[in-house]
């Protein structure tokens, strides 16, 4: 993939921890249709399912334990080909000053191709890799002009990383999901922006300082800088 820049609004610091999408059921995930209906789970039954059934939104009627074995058996795969190579960006190696940079803001990580790359790295070894792979989804759908290229794309993200039947599903809250679930109507370019700040932030906010503290990073600040002092 091509150098490219997050075009997105740059998250303000804010407290709080991101919700999690709550209980919540779908049928079909791309088809624009169904009607509300109430399902029974373990604990509850909420007779007065979300009209749009077949969406993500938190008055859906879904097991929370179920998908929570579902993160773990993704995990599991993921440990499995966890020696696989990873196919990265086309970037050039990164100066010892680029990688101290890395350090700075994780906006100026972001920015850079080699950073996007060992930031992935290391969100493979915590099992979250699908956070930066739907975040470079989404730049890429940015990029893309063609309605119909737009609308493919579009679908494969949803069914990626939005469905709740995917193993790689992203993190998002109830409010971002059915603005996603309307949008996904009609799919533009900027279909998935809301979902993307949120997950840039989780990201931000969650992996970010302990992918400084890891031993890849110290490793490559470490290994720099004894390259540096050779020449």
């Amino acid at each position: 993939m091509a150098d490219v820049l997050y075009t997105g609004p740059i998250p303000a610091e804010r407290g709080g921890e991101l919700a999690m999408g709550g209980g919540r059921s779908e049928t079909s995930a791309l088809s624009g249709t169904g009607g509300g209906r109430g399902m029974t789970t373990q604990n509850s039954q909420r007779p007065n399912a979300c009209c749009f059934c077949w969406c993500c939104c938190c008055s859906c009627s879904w097991n929370e334990e179920e998908r929570r074995k579902r993160r773990r058996r993704w995990k599991k795969i993921s440990q499995d080909n966890k020696m696989e190579p990873i196919n990265c960006e086309a970037c050039t190696k990164p100066s010892v000053e680029e990688i101290r940079l890395w350090s700075q803001s994780f906006d100026k990580l972001m920015r850079n191709p080699a950073g996007r790359n060992v930031f992935r790295e290391f969100l493979r070894t915590e099992y979250s890799e699908e956070n930066m792979l739907f975040w470079l989804a989404c730049e890429d759908l940015k990029q893309e002009a063609n309605r119909n290229a737009v609308e493919e794309k579009a679908r494969s993200i949803y069914e990626d990383y939005i469905s709740i039947l995917s193993p790689k599903e992203v993190s998002l809250d109830a409010r971002v999901r059915e603005v996603i679930n309307r949008k996904m109507q009609e799919p533009t370019p900027h279909t998935f922006e809301d979902a993307q700040l949120q997950i840039y932030t989780l990201m931000h906010r969650d992996s970010y300082p302990r992918f400084l503290s890891s031993n890849i990073y110290k490793s490559l600040v470490h290994g720099g800088s004894r390259t540096s002092s050779e020449s």
